[in-house]
């Protein structure tokens, strides 16, 4: 038990070089000794490990929350700057004094929460907010999916975002393809003639793939993925992290 302690105590408290070595060769030399230990107190083990454990996750998740805060603070200094073309549809006024940027995938879970996360923002900051939603597709049917949604922007922003709600709404229907947004273009009035004409078009075509090197320029990886004024955001965060930004953002 001796010797099982002073293993544990190397690896949480950490011995000098020349300690740790004797322990290792000792283990080695007698391994069956660390497993006597073990079978006679494992749930002391266990708990030492599990605590080691613990205190481990706790640790990288500080370090991680410094990484991003330090990474916050870098960005507020120097922006990033994704493109804000007119021609995009876009969710609330172009003189929104904070922009959002979207990069997202109709059949991501995560995105669906997100979806849900944005609608709260542009309630409660009505036309001090703008959202722009673009397009990181890696689900089976999340690219004609983002193809029928630029094809009815080119119609009517109005009509895009009903699209853009109505399938975060269902998005388990997203797996019927073609039929199923069919069946939307329909309930919001779009022209389907049009959407035909157009949901392959270069135009559509450059539209998604420009949004997907954007992403990739920002380090944007997975989805969802937001740039808020020149903000990275990565992954469904709580609305309290975009409001920590965004109110950050309106008082300067």
């Amino acid at each position: 038990m001796k010797l099982l302690k002073v293993l544990l105590l190397t690896v949480l408290v950490g011995l000098t070089a020349s300690c740790a070595k004797m322990v290792e060769d000792a283990i080695k030399n007698n391994p069956e000794v660390v497993f006597k230990a073990i079978e006679a107190n494992p749930k002391a083990f266990f708990d030492t490990v599990q605590k080691a454990q613990m205190e481990a996750q706790k640790a990288a998740r500080e370090n991680a929350e410094k990484d991003q805060e330090k990474q916050l603070e870098e960005e507020f200094k120097n922006p990033k700057k994704p493109s804000l073309a007119g021609n995009r549809a876009s969710f609330g006024p172009a003189t929104a004094k904070v922009t959002i940027v979207e990069y997202s995938d109709f059949q991501c879970p995560f995105c669906a929460r997100a979806a849900n996360t944005m609608t709260d923002i542009m309630k409660k900051y009505g036309n001090d907010v703008r959202l722009i939603y673009k397009h990181l597709p890696f689900k089976p049917n999340a690219e004609p999916a983002a193809r029928y949604y630029e094809a009815i922007a080119l119609q009517d922003t109005a009509k895009a975002k009903k699209f853009h709600d109505i399938l975060y709404a269902n998005q388990k229907k997203i797996y019927e393809g073609e039929a199923y947004f069919k069946k939307v273009v329909k309930e919001i009035g779009a022209d389907q003639a049009k959407i035909d004409s157009t949901k392959d078009s270069k135009e559509v075509t450059d539209r998604i793939n420009s949004d997907r090197a954007e992403a990739e320029k920002f380090q944007i990886s997975g989805t969802p993925g937001f740039i808020v004024n020149g903000v990275t955001v990565k992954g469904a965060y709580p609305m309290e992290h975009f409001v920590k930004i965004i109110d950050r953002h309106l008082k300067k």
